[in-house]
């Protein structure tokens, strides 16, 4: 158990540059949180309070789908989550992500990225979905983040 993964969930491609950078900074695996149904544009417009994103972020028992699982999750002892920032937290999927495995004894850090806000409540919100695990305080990068920058931050915690 003592591999590291860089699990993210991408809506734009911002938050996957940013992981596979910080996989590379980590040498850990990549994997890609997709959604079993797409986000659309149309979807993830932020400003329309009838859009999915939004209609999930409001109903704080939504899971949506996950496409696929890690197949051999138990090899990992740190798993290192990554998403943007939606409503001052993580999104509802990554949830859905955590929740589908046994966690027990694994250390789950955050790192989103976000057109401005910070981190917000995203360990309060994140913790109950993290059972057995020690939930890392997250940190927000900007996309464009070195991969020495990453290596630093990972190797403080």
């Amino acid at each position: 158990m003592s591999k590291t993964l860089v699990a993210y969930f991408s809506a734009s491609g911002v938050t996957k540059r940013l992981a596979s950078t910080l996989a590379k900074a980590v040498n850990g695996d990549l994997f890609e949180i997709v959604p079993e149904v797409p986000y659309t544009d149309a979807d993830l417009n932020w400003m329309d309070k009838s859009s999915r994103s939004t209609l999930e972020m409001k109903d704080k028992s939504s899971r949506p789908a996950v496409a696929s699982k890690v197949e051999n999750m138990a090899e990992y002892g740190t798993v290192f989550v990554g998403f943007p920032i939606w409503w001052y937290t993580a999104p509802t999927i990554i949830k859905t992500f955590l929740e589908q495995y046994d966690l027990s004894g694994k250390t789950v850090i955050p790192f989103a990225t976000s057109g401005g806000s910070g981190m917000g409540h995203t360990n309060r919100e994140l913790a109950p979905s993290c059972k057995g695990a020690v939930l890392k305080d997250g940190k927000r990068f900007a996309a464009n983040a070195s991969e020495a920058e990453l290596s630093a931050w990972a190797n403080s915690l």
